[in-house]
């Protein structure tokens, strides 16, 4: 169940733009999506694949988990690039990401898409986070 940034119950479900997943697959070669839209499965409790697209939700209940997992999944010799709002004051930032990533800042904040429309829509509106 989609939950807002407080973890309630909430659409927290917005697509990646399609230019900003484009740049990082050229990159990355990802093989799985652990956070689709729309998923039939739960990304925190399956094996990911051997390179991994994570833009995970972004309320304070589910992103840490994922950060976690993506760490966990690390650790196995797996990629994993994670679209995350640069929340440096958390302990998922200070116990998995600094000591063990690297870390790249976007110049701005991308555009999300809402689920019901095409990835590659243009938003004029920019996300907020935590």
């Amino acid at each position: 169940m989609a939950k807002d940034r407080s973890g309630k119950p909430d659409s927290d479900h917005w697509q990646t733009p399609q230019w900003l997943y484009d740049m990082l697959d050229a990159e990355f070669k990802f093989d799985f999506d652990p956070c689709p839209i729309n998923s039939p499965f739960d990304g925190l409790k399956i094996e990911w694949g051997k390179s991994n697209f994570v833009n995970p939700p972004y309320n304070r209940v589910d992103k840490p988990k994922f950060i976690k997992k993506a760490f966990e999944e690390y650790q196995k010799g797996k990629t994993c690039v994670m679209l995350i709002p640069s929340s440096t004051s958390t302990d998922a930032f200070h116990d998995y990401i600094l000591p063990n990533a690297k870390i790249r800042f976007l110049k701005g904040r991308p555009a999300f898409v809402p689920p019901h429309l095409p990835r590659n829509t243009k938003m004029k509106g920019k996300g907020k986070h935590d």
